[in-house]
Order: C-alpha cells, then sequence, then structure tokens
C-alpha cells in the first residue's frame, strides 16, 4: 500500500491508483472531473512522475506530431503508421497569433514537451497531449555585426527536475570562423539567463538533439574537421565527443537518439544511409553500424533520407523520413519499403510521448494550486525516471506493444 498522508480528503484504494496509472492521458483528464479526490490524485506532481515512468513500450504511448500550416499542428498515433500505414489525423489547437510565420520547426521533444520555434526568434513549449502551451519571453541580443545564425536545442535537467532552452546566436566573421553567444531559458524560473563558456575555435550546425543528459550539435572544431559538441544540461558545460568510425571523414553526420542511445546516420546520397549508435555514452570506441538502410528507388527516385529514423520497432521496423516530407516505413527483415497514406504536405514532424508533463513555469504551476481550495493527495511509488508535475487532452488508440521511439 501506498504511504499517505495524514491529512487528506479521502483515501483512495492501491488498486484505483495503479488503474489511474494505466489510463492514457485523455481518460485522465475526464477522470478529474469525477470528484475532488480524483483530480487531486492526477494534478499531483508525483503521480504526473509515476504515469511518465509507467513502462512505455506500447504505441498507444506515442505519436508522430507535425505541422501542415503556420497555425496547424497535428498529431495520429504511431500504431496508425506501423500496422495501419495510414494516418487518422486530430488537430491540435495552437492560435495564430502565437505563430508570426509560416516555417514552423520543431527544435526537440522530451518527456511529452514539444518546443517549437516559429522561424524566427519566437518560441514556445508544449504538450500535444493536453493541449497547453507556454510561450516563451523574448530572449533579448544586441546584434552586431552582419551575419548571423540562430540555433536551438531543448531537454530535461534531472538532477533539478528542470527544462531548458538553448539557444546558440553565432556571429559569422568569415566562411570558417563564428563567434557565438549562449543564453538558456529555465522552464522552473520562466526566465532566460546568459552563460559564457561556449568552446572557441567550434561552430554548430542544426538544431541540438537531446540525450543522455545532454545536448548534441553537429560542429566543426578549430580544425575545421567534422565533430559533436556537447552541453551537459545539469553541469552546464561544453565537450567535444568524436563521430563514428565511417569511412567519409568529410561527410556530415546528422544526429539524433535511440532510447537511451546517442546515434548519427551518415547518407551517402543514391546509395545508402548508415545507421550508427553509442552504445556506452561518451566512450568513441562503442559506436556501433546498427544497420544501412538502402537508397530508396520509389515512387520518388530523387529522394534521399531526411534525418535519423524517427523510430524504431521491436520488429526491426524503421519510420523514416524522405524527400520532400515523405513517411516510409522500412523493414530491415524483408529489405521492403512501404509509403505512409493519408498525408498531405507538412513542414517539419517530431515523436512526443504522452505525458501529463506541464510546459508552463514551476511558478505558474504552484499559483494555480494554492488557488485551489482542496489538499493534494501525495502518495509513494517506485519511480526509475525522474521527471515532472501536472496537467491537461489526448487519444485513446490501439493496444500494440512491439515499438520503443526515441525523441
Amino acid at each position: 500500500m501506498s504511504n499517505w498522508k495524514k491529512k487528506k480528503p479521502c483515501q483512495l484504494p492501491e488498486i484505483i491508483v495503479q488503474i489511474l496509472l494505466k489510463l492514457p492521458v485523455e481518460s485522465l483528464l475526464r477522470c478529474k472531473s469525477v470528484c475532488k479526490s480524483w483530480y487531486s490524485l492526477i494534478s499531483d506532481p508525483q503521480f504526473v512522475k509515476s504515469h511518465l515512468a509507467m513502462p512505455a513500450g506500447n504505441l498507444n504511448r506515442h505519436q508522430l506530431v507535425f505541422t501542415t500550416g503556420p497555425e496547424i499542428m497535428k498529431r495520429c498515433n504511431l500504431s496508425d503508421v506501423f500496422f495501419n500505414l495510414s494516418i487518422n489525423v486530430s488537430d491540435i489547437y495552437y492560435s495564430p497569433k502565437h505563430i508570426r510565420r509560416i516555417n514552423v520547426r520543431f527544435v526537440g521533444s522530451c518527456n511529452g514537451l514539444v518546443c517549437i520555434n516559429d522561424g524566427g526568434f519566437g518560441l514556445s513549449i508544449s504538450n500535444p497531449s493536453t493541449r497547453k502551451f507556454n510561450i516563451l519571453p523574448n530572449c533579448e541580443h544586441q546584434f552586431r555585426g552582419r551575419f548571423w545564425i540562430f540555433i536551438y536545442g531543448f531537454g530535461y535537467d534531472a538532477s533539478t527536475d528542470n527544462y531548458k532552452v538553448v539557444k546558440l546566436s553565432c556571429n559569422l566573421k568569415d566562411t570558417t570562423n563564428c563567434e557565438t553567444f549562449v543564453r538558456i531559458y529555465s522552464l522552473k524560473d520562466g526566465s532566460w539567463k546568459e552563460f559564457y563558456g561556449f568552446p572557441q575555435g567550434f561552430r554548430c550546425y542544426g538544431f541540438g538533439k537531446f540525450s543522455n543528459g545532454a545536448l548534441h550539435w553537429s560542429a566543426r572544431n578549430e580544425s575545421q574537421l567534422s565533430t559533436i559538441l556537447s552541453l551537459d544540461l545539469a553541469t552546464e558545460t561544453f565537450r567535444e565527443i568524436l563521430l563514428p568510425p565511417y569511412d567519409a571523414s568529410d561527410r556530415d553526420v546528422k544526429l539524433g537518439s535511440l532510447g537511451e542511445w546517442l546515434c548519427g546516420i551518415c547518407i551517402y546520397p543514391g546509395i545508402r544511409a548508415d545507421l550508427w549508435v553509442m552504445k556506452d555514452y561518451g566512450v568513441k570506441e562503442s559506436w556501433a553500424k546498427l544497420v544501412s538502410i538502402p537508397y530508396f528507388r520509389g515512387a520518388y527516385p530523387w529522394m534521399d533520407l531526411n534525418s535519423v529514423p524517427l523510430c524504431i520497432s521491436n520488429d526491426g521496423k524503421y519510420l523514416l523520413e524522405f524527400g520532400w516530407k515523405k513517411f516510409i516505413v522500412y523493414d530491415s527483415k524483408n529489405n521492403s519499403f512501404s509509403e505512409v497514406q493519408n498525408l498531405d504536405r507538412y513542414y517539419d514532424t517530431c515523436t512526443s510521448v504522452e505525458s501529463l508533463v506541464s510546459p508552463m513555469p514551476a511558478t505558474s504551476v504552484l499559483e494555480i494550486g494554492n488557488k485551489c481550495s482542496f489538499s493534494l493527495l501525495s502518495f509513494s511509488m517506485s519511480c526509475h525516471k525522474p521527471f515532472v508535475y501536472l496537467c491537461l487532452p489526448s487519444e485513446d488508440s490501439l493496444h500494440k506493444d512491439c515499438v520503443v521511439t526515441f525523441e
């Protein structure tokens, strides 16, 4: 039995808690209307953490999120993609006034939260499952120089139970030299801070990929060699991570993450794409080639692989993004490709796990909690992953358990 605090509205049986923990987010949001005790339990930060830590192998816990316009964000369940090769799409409310440009990009996703860049300076954090979003304050910067590039990263600092957005402002001096300024946004504090300590001689490319508590950017070092630059979100320190030993030293590797593995994909246009994973984080010798994906010669012969696989199933199927925004499922067992149907053109996509985690600053959550006329129930349960607090709708879907996704 769980250990409950002494002052509480009622005593909920352990079996009720266990049943609620296994429900999808949309059902939990409805259950909050049953009574005060259920509302308090489902809103409790410890319940949110425990719900997030439940085994996530079932596809009904994972969703594909994508944008089809400046104000349109949609999602679908990954079970549809893998088992039906079609997409049943549901819209996610996102007010047009919060998106000022058409080329909306996903910076990254972590524990059910998705960080969005509007193509300019605008940033927001959204939970697609609860349809809640938080527009981040502007990150002021005095621009000096003519050419600037802005890249971002989004991840989770387990040591402080905090989500962080990192902004790299790169002032291009010439084709090889770049001066980089760093700012870090803390969701817990709801504010930006300046960070000093970016290593000289490095130039980063693309959005940072979160893995093992750190953000990772494809980069060039002071010798103009391709490498990986990582930022540990707990210690806020940069370090270099060497690339896998692929056979093209001048070729950039696109980064991603597969569960707990940092991964990189080396693309040989018109030939193949090699997917590498770092099985022992930080150890160069642990890089291993997971699969070689052949060139797709289907209905779109000009298409090459855009990025690392969006997700992978336990039976060897990979969800890939090809060419002009097409989803393809590659079956490594029989070396075949299948195109996902019922999808119009989209601007960007990412995968996200269903969760109750709030995209709002911690101070906002506390203010809301203080206004409630009833106390929160608390309970102690085994939680193998340290994650976050309360919130709000999603979708029920097929219960199939042969896929692991990665963010």
